[in-house]
This record gives C-alpha cells, structure tokens and sequence, in this order.
C-alpha cells in the first residue's frame, strides 16, 4: 500500500510539474490607468486565460515595466512580450502606420478605424516595418477624431489659432501648423504639468484621454467639430514570443482580438461618450464649434499638402508610399 502510495504521489508531483511546465505568463506594457484606451488589452486577457484553461496569462502593467515612449523598444529586445504605443510617438521606428495618422481622411466610426488598421497592419510592408523591432501588428486601438480643450481665450475663428502652443502629434500637428498653432509633441502623462505650467494652452485628445489625463480639470474651451484626425496606437506582440505559443495558446491569443476589439468599442460608445457631454457641462467648458466653410478652409490648408509631404517623403525612405495611402484613401472613397 506504501508503494502504490508512493507511485501515486510521484505521478501527481509529476502531473504539477508538467502543468506548471506548459504554463505561459507573458508581460504587458501600458500605461497611465485602465479606461476605456486599454479595455480591448484587458478584455483580452480575460478570454486568453478562460480560453486556455488558465494555462495562459497575461500581466498587464500600467507603466511599471517602461515608458510609454519605450514600449516599441522594450519588445524588440524581449523585455515584455506585448506592448501598447502611439505611433506617432516615434515617427521614424514606424513610418509605414502613419499614414493613418494623416490629417482629415474623413474616418466616421471606431469600426472603420479597425477597418483601416487591420488592412494597413496585414501590408507587407507594414510587416516588414515593424519586423525590424521584432514586432508583430496585433491589433489596433481605436480613437475617434481629435479635438482640442484649452485654457485662456477661446480661439473663434482659425485666425486665433495663430501662436496657440497645442500638444498634439503626428499629422495633427502638421494640421495645427497650417493654421499657424505650435505644436508640441508629449506623451499623455506628461500633458497634464504642461499644461498646468502653461507649456502649453490647448491640448489636442480623444474624448477619453481628456477626461483620464485631466486635462479639462482647468479648461475653458473646447472644439466641438475641428476633427483635425486622430493618433494610431497599436497592440504588438514580441514575434519570438508569439512563435513560441503553442497551437492551442496562440488561438487563444489571435482567436480572441475580434471579441476584445468589440468590447472596446462599445466600452468607447456606451460608457466613454456618454460621460463626455455631462463631464464638459459640469465644468462649465464653453463649447466651440466652427462654420463649414472654416472647417473646409482648415482641410484644404492641411489635408493634401500633409499626405504629398508623407508620399515623397516615404517613398524617399523605400516604403511603397503611394500604394499605403491609396490603400486607406480609397476603403474610405469605397464607403461614402
């Protein structure tokens, strides 16, 4: 009886061993503080650990293992395996995914947003791209157009925009020097001093950062319909990490990016959208909105000038330049 006793300890030792052996624990870098910008990241880890059993889990940190300005860096040499960043943080490690930064392509829904990402992520040469940090495109995070909260005098035509210091990146900023502002580029954290120190006097954002960064804590104006553009921030994996997932984890992983991006988008329209209003009424932020025609005028000065700059540019650096831009431009023509 001690025997078989003993066999039997031995084989459930053996067992837990072997379990405990198969078990993936990867490392996720975000930042800031969960809201609706990392609901999709969340809810993925959700369905990746009751997909597999427990068997798979993912560590999210929120600004524990880098900045957000490093995440791209930190994947490329192993440090986490998944990652968050804007990609107009670092223009140059990924120029081929900002052309779905670039000014008034008239994207209407978060839902094409995805549309658009995925397209541009499954590009070859987007691929290619970001293979140079080791990276795989996994999926995107969807914002709506930017618009802008600032302290001080209300700009009420695009005339008064002339010397505003605005951060706002990518080919927001291009926009918002078009019509004379002086755009600076920052991470979210750090919006929020600078605008506090007077750094800056306006602060271009989706709805959700404005009211997670508290940027409209102090603000006095808002632009109801500017929509200048809006930032792209993806979700990549360590490829080495990736090709390491056995079958069943890395279809937990990739079979759950439809279920998390769904998630997020309807966390953004039913929770995120609907607190934005009240949250400005609140704070008594007068709300600014501009004529179609001063919109029109914005468009014309920003939008063709930028995308001609982003071509020549790219195409100079060996991207496929004008099929990447013809590639959004015309998912969105095909939809109006």
């Amino acid at each position: 009886m001690r025997k078989f006793l003993g066999q039997a300890a031995i084989i459930a030792l053996s067992v837990s061993f072997a379990s405990e052996a198969f078990a993936v624990e990867w490392n996720v870098s975000v930042w800031g503080k969960r809201r609706a910008f990392t609901e999709h990241v969340e809810k993925l880890a959700e369905l990746v650990k009751e997909k597999s059993g427990g068997d798979f889990t993912l560590n999210i940190s929120y600004g524990g293992l880098s900045k957000n300005r490093e995440n791209l860096d930190g994947i490329s040499i192993g440090a986490f395996e998944m990652a968050q960043f804007c990609a107009g943080y670092h223009r140059d490690k990924n120029p081929s995914i900002t052309v779905l930064e670039l000014p008034f392509l008239g994207v209407s829904s978060l839902e094409q947003e995805i549309e658009l990402s995925m397209a541009v992520y499954n590009h070859p040469a987007v691929k290619d791209d970001l293979s140079r940090w080791n990276a795989t495109l996994l999926m995107p995070s969807p914002l709506p157009q930017y618009n802008i909260v600032g302290i001080g005098d209300a700009p009420k035509s695009l005339e008064e925009f002339k010397g505003l210091t605005v951060r706002a990146t990518g080919g927001i900023g291009a926009a918002m020097k078009t019509i004379g502002a002086v755009p600076t580029s920052m991470s979210a954290t750090e919006v929020r001093q600078a605008m506090d120190s007077g750094v800056v006097k306006a602060v271009s954002f989706a709805p959700h950062a404005h009211m997670s960064f508290g940027t409209i804590e102090n603000a006095k104006w808002w632009t109801t319909n500017l929509n200048p553009g809006t930032v792209n921030c993806p979700v990549v994996v360590n490829t080495d990490a990736l090709d390491s997932l056995s079958d069943k984890n890395r279809e937990a992983l990739l079979g759950s990016v439809d279920e998390s991006l769904a998630h997020y988008v309807d966390y953004y329209n039913n929770k995120t959208m609907k607190a934005w209003g009240p949250a400005l009424e609140e704070r008594g932020i007068e709300k600014i909105t501009f004529t179609d025609d001063q919109i029109a005028s914005f468009k014309e000065a920003a939008a063709a000038p930028a995308a001609k700059a982003w071509i020549e540019d790219n195409t100079a650096n060996g991207l496929p330049a004008q099929e990447l831009y013809d590639l959004v431009t015309g998912m969105i023509a095909a939809k109006k």
